[in-house]
């Protein structure tokens, strides 16, 4: 059983950050790509910012330039840095991971979601 614990949500004022955490933890061979999801109340799922094993990463378009994914390999931790926060960055923020069992198969995990509110 894998699972991934984020932390680090709340409230914060337009223009001011935060740092998300999230932890690995379980049984597992090790973590191919994580990521950082976010969902807004009324609408989908969306990509926030991805990262691979190596370090190659990619962002939406809408956070380039503010927010920073970043991971710790050892301590199977991925981080996402949020500078300049909006109010149209308010979500629920998810991590995932596409995990190598044991097994040799790939599955991917969610964390529960920690939430996001830039507001005034």
């Amino acid at each position: 059983q894998v699972q991934l614990v984020e932390s680090g949500g709340g409230l914060v004022q337009p223009g001011g950050s935060l740092r998300l955490s999230c932890a690995a933890s379980g049984s597992f061979f090790s973590i191919n790509a994580m990521g950082w999801y976010r969902q807004a109340p009324g609408k989908e799922r969306e990509l926030v910012a991805a990262i691979t094993s190596g370090g190659s990463t990619n962002y939406a378009d809408s956070v380039k330039g503010r927010f920073t994914i970043s991971r710790d390999n050892v301590k199977n931790m991925v981080y996402l840095q949020m500078n300049n926060l909006k109010p149209e960055d308010t979500a629920v923020y998810y991590c995932n991971a596409r995990v190598l069992l044991s097994s040799g198969v790939f599955r991917l995990y969610w964390g529960q979601g920690t939430q996001v509110t830039v507001s005034s």
